[in-house]
């Protein structure tokens, strides 16, 4: 069993998801992903992006403490973007 220190450890450590988010033509000039860096203290990496008038769909890595990813993926998903988890990695570095 961790201890309380080894448990704050193990949250503080930096990870990074990749996630794919589906815009809503309401919010195509909206500058979220900026959002996300600066409200959640998030490192965000546009991986690959299609955007037109009607919808905008980008593959998104975001880089940082787990529960700041989680509250980002809630907050887009609460002002209205689709977040779906990237099942098969296929961009690669």
């Amino acid at each position: 069993m961790p201890t309380t220190e080894e448990t704050v450890t193990e949250s503080n450590e930096v990870e990074q998801s990749r996630l794919w988010l589906m815009y809503p033509p309401r919010l195509i000039k909206n500058p979220v992903i900026w959002d996300v860096g600066t409200k959640f203290n998030l490192v965000p990496n546009v991986r690959q992006a299609s955007v037109t008038d009607e919808i905008g769909i980008v593959c998104l890595e975001l880089s940082g403490l787990r529960e700041n990813i989680k509250a980002a993926v809630k907050w887009m998903e609460e002002l209205g973007v689709s977040v779906e988890p990237v099942e098969i990695n296929v961009i690669e570095s």
